[in-house]
């Protein structure tokens, strides 16, 4: 447990910089073909360049925060550059690793290089001209493109800047001679920590770098570059992380994201979000989307899923034809690499009117200038919405312009709460993950390639890592003990030991000469989706990937869009199919596989706040001028947003009650199939509400001996019983608590398709299961199989065991958010919040109804649920007396 004093120390290690250097201070230190250089490409340094180039030439470590086109690549860069530039010019350079850079795209490491060869290249024309003589600085990629002739060609001569992923970089630390060259680096730049941190890679990178750390002769100054995230002292404790005393290790912050505008605008393709014809707003859409399109030079659009990123593009190019038909493409993670270097290609030269992304392009890759982008729905967090934003106005001058579309009321309030909140540069809070334990037997069995060990030692060095400094002596042991093969029942299952471990000498090392490629081919983080690839009939060439499920159903002739065209299916070979390119055909979209993005829980109490708020105006007998002209001078919306808001509260507070963040509304309601509904108004997060929901429906089916469905949504829940069961609502509230919780979810869990594919994605990552054996790849669906075996085997054993206690906390706290979960019911325990239980409800109210069809058996696809939320406001309008479109 960390003491106060720790605390403060702690405070005093993070430092946030708030005075930048001058021109003239670090154009002091600069050689003078780089100053020359440097001047001869930019005016002056940009606000990242004032703050971080002093501090990595004084060899301290820095997180640099800054938007895209800020320069922050080069503020990391110019030290490092600078230092190598004054060795050439001496003779001094060696044949060494001076510094890695770390990034989590293969496709930002091939910008990188880029972007590090042009500048080099540019100092070393200018040192031809000037006749000064430089030895040539070596820049490298080592990814998992690397070939063995270019991995054996950097082994004799070595990059001195070398560029490589998370997952290769943790290889490259087992590797005999590789390894000591990486233990000379003087720097280590991590590129986009924000969006390493937020997962296992995060876990996966942060102990490969206090691995690096053991290794090294000299302690190495640590770099991170982050786009908008919060809190960045969490994250630059992720950077540097501890000591052996347990206090981080220094690091300054240098925070400059505030520096680029933004102008946000949330719009609706319509006036009435409700009785607008489905067809009506679909065309309202994408005239809307034409508009925004042609009145600007390149326009970015964002939608949530990879199947709308499709339905977008394809629709661009059927209905203005003549405008788009070359001018708009999609890029997403589904599509060959190729394809997506030429859509990026393509953006950069100015050769596209409008890219359709779904997150691929969230990252930094250089994609050129953006002046427009747009958000079809929310983006379910304020974070995300800035980082997506920012992607416009690629100089820090610019303004980030973009346009947040809705298409519902919820939609609506949230995206109007989120566009004030990205003003005032209000954001969500990063999850890291802590103490994962299938990561940790990645590393032990690397680190046991390395060398034999002592278990203390080992411990000692794992716990200077961020993610696992808490990480309990017990997880540690139990962990070795797997991995040394202790659970001899596994062997059955063809699970043998990866190291070996004697706990009479506390020590551990390698077991065999196997391990080896054993290890290096199964090493990685992010889980194998199962896709069949998909190819064309006549050329042979690849084209993108689809999910195996939906090949299944394919039949001869049947038409689907990917990457914006029309393709027929032919046949099929195994995993692949063979398709044709067809023009002006009807498609049927393919069903992506595609997670929601989950509303953040920060976010979510705004909104509540925001509710409390409308609230309070309609209690005070405020008018609805008075109310509209607030909406519109507070939120910067227009009268239209602003009078579609005011009838959503006015029909809410009229016909039930206004739910808040303090105030949890419950509604009982009857179905029409005379099922009982019971309807939760949570606002803590969609990961929060999916833990509550699950516990409670486990906790009611098992109090009621009978099965309850869940429905579930960014604002609440719904428990739906049987027709012929009934329970007072009263009690079903009370049937979880703070302290029940964990168990009630855990007990939920068991069976679950989510346990069933976590613990898949667990058993790979700890070499439980291995994806790769000599020559021999096994399937995903053959993993899966396995798997199940396995968790079968394993709960007989020891409900207890590593892997088993990893799935549960990857799902509860990675997938769920059991820690906003039990804040929740603690404050209701406390009575910082509390329930207000409406009974016998005769309609859903206005705020439940996007709940209530998502539980309907009538609403299968969107356009039923409009119809149905149409009927349900029609009834509800007619009980208030007001009137009805």
């Amino acid at each position: 447990m960390a003491s106060a004093e720790q605390g403060e120390a702690s405070a005093g290690r993070i430092v946030w910089m708030d005075k930048p250097y001058s021109r003239e201070e670090i154009e002091s230190i600069l050689d003078p073909l780089v100053r020359e250089w440097f001047f001869s490409r930019f005016k002056d340094f940009s606000p990242p360049q004032r703050f971080a180039i002093m501090e990595i030439h004084r060899q301290n470590n820095v997180l640099v925060s800054s938007p895209t086109g800020s320069g922050k690549t080069l503020a990391a860069f110019l030290a490092i550059i600078n230092e190598l530039v004054i060795l050439a010019r001496n003779n001094m350079l060696e044949d060494k690793i001076y510094c890695i850079y770390i990034s989590p795209l293969r496709a930002l490491s091939n910008d990188i290089e880029r972007n590090l060869q042009v500048p080099l290249a540019e100092i070393y024309e200018l040192a031809k001209k000037k006749g000064i003589k430089l030895q040539r600085i070596r820049v490298a990629k080592r990814t998992g493109d690397t070939t063995a002739s270019q991995k054996s060609s950097q082994l004799k001569k070595p990059p001195h800047i070398l560029i490589t992923t998370p997952e290769s970089f943790t290889i490259a630390l087992s590797s005999p001679k590789f390894s000591q060259l990486m233990a000379q680096a003087r720097y280590v730049v991590v590129d986009e920590i924000h969006s390493i941190a937020e997962n296992k890679r995060g876990s996966l990178l942060s102990l490969a770098l206090e691995r690096l750390e053991a290794k090294a002769q000299n302690s190495f100054v640590r770099i991170g570059l982050s786009a908008t995230i919060h809190p960045l002292e969490e994250v630059a404790k992720f950077l540097v992380g501890f000591e052996e005393e347990g206090l981080p290790r220094h690091c300054k912050i240098v925070d400059v994201s505030f520096e680029k505008r933004i102008d946000v605008e949330v719009l609706s393709p319509v006036e009435d979000l409700i009785y607008t014809p489905t067809e009506v707003m679909h065309e309202k859409l994408y005239q809307l989307l034409d508009k925004l399109i042609e009145k600007h030079t390149t326009t970015l659009i964002f939608t949530n899923t990879r199947s709308g990123t499709e339905r977008v593009v394809h629709h661009l190019k059927t209905k203005f034809k003549d405008k788009y038909a070359e001018l708009v493409e999609a890029h997403h993670g589904s599509l060959s690499r190729e394809i997506r270097l030429d859509v990026e290609r393509k953006l950069k030269e100015g050769k596209l009117k409008c890219v359709v992304s779904s997150t691929s392009l969230e990252l930094g890759i250089d994609i050129g200038y953006i002046d427009l982008v747009v958000l079809i729905g929310s983006p379910k967090s304020v974070t995300r919405a800035i980082q997506r934003i920012g992607r416009s106005g690629h100089r820090l001058e610019d303004v980030a312009k973009g346009k947040i579309v809705v298409l519902d009321r919820d939609d609506l309030v949230e995206c109007v709460v989120m566009a004030k909140n990205i003003r005032e540069r209000k954001l969500d809070k990063i999850h890291i993950p802590t103490n994962t334990l299938d990561v940790l037997c990645q590393h032990l069995v690397g680190m046991s390639i390395e060398r034999g060990w002592k278990v203390e030692e080992a411990f000692s060095m794992i716990k200077r890592s961020y993610t696992f400094h808490n990480l309990s002596w017990e997880d540690y042991m139990a962990v070795l003990r797997y991995l040394n093969g202790e659970y001899v029942q596994l062997e059955e299952r063809n699970v043998y030991a990866k190291l070996w471990f004697d706990e009479e000498t506390m020590e551990f090392g390698r077991r065999g000469k196997m391990i080896r490629p054993i290890y290096y081919l199964n090493v990685g983080t992010i889980p194998e989706e199962s896709y069949a690839k998909i190819y064309s009939a006549d050329k042979k060439s690849f084209i993108g990937m689809v999910e195996e499920e939906f090949m299944e159903k394919l039949t001869k002739g049947d038409r689907f869009v990917l990457g914006g065209k029309v393709y027929e299916f032919l046949y099929s070979r195994g995993n692949k199919g063979y398709v044709k390119l067809v023009e002006d055909a009807k498609p049927t979209v393919p069903s992506w596989f595609s997670e929601q993005l989950p509303l953040t829980y920060e976010l979510a109490q705004d909104i509540g706040r925001f509710r409390f708020e409308m609230r309070s105006l309609l209690e005070s007998g405020a008018d609805k001028p008075y109310i509209i002209r607030h909406l519109m001078e507070k939120y910067k919306v227009n009268r239209v947003t602003a009078e579609a808001i005011y009838n959503y509260f006015r029909e809410q507070y009229d016909y039930l009650f206004v739910p808040t963040h303090a105030e949890v509304l419950v509604e009982n309601y009857m179905d029409e199939l005379g099922r009982q509904n019971i309807i939760f108004h949570t606002l803590v997060g969609r990961r929060a509400n999916e833990a509550l929901s699950r516990a409670y429906a486990y906790a009611l089916s098992r109090y009621k001996r009978c099965n309850v469905r869940i429905m579930l949504n960014d604002n609440g829940f719904a428990l739906i019983l049987p027709r012929d069961v009934r329970v007072d609502p009263h009690l079903v509230v009370e049937l979880v608590t703070s302290d029940n919780l964990e168990e009630m979810l855990r007990h939920a869990l068991e069976g679950t398709e989510i346990l069933k594919r976590r613990f898949r994605h667990v058993a790979t990552r700890s070499f439980l299961i291995l994806r790769r054996y000599g020559k021999r790849e096994k399937s995903v669906a053959r993993q899966q199989v396995n798997a199940e075996m396995l968790l079968k085997l394993i709960k007989r054993i020891d409900p207890n065991f590593p892997l088993l206690k990893e799935t549960y906390r990857e799902i509860m706290e990675d997938a769920m958010d059991i820690k906003n979960a039990k804040l929740f019911l603690k404050d209701i325990e406390a009575g910082r919040k509390r329930f207000v239980i409406k009974d016998s409800v005769e309609l859903p109210s206005p705020f439940a109804l996007n709940l209530v069809v998502l539980g309907s058996t009538d609403a299968v696809l969107m356009e039923d649920r409009r119809e149905l939320i149409k009927l349900f406001h029609h009834q509800l309008m007619k009980r208030l007396g007001g009137e009805v479109s």
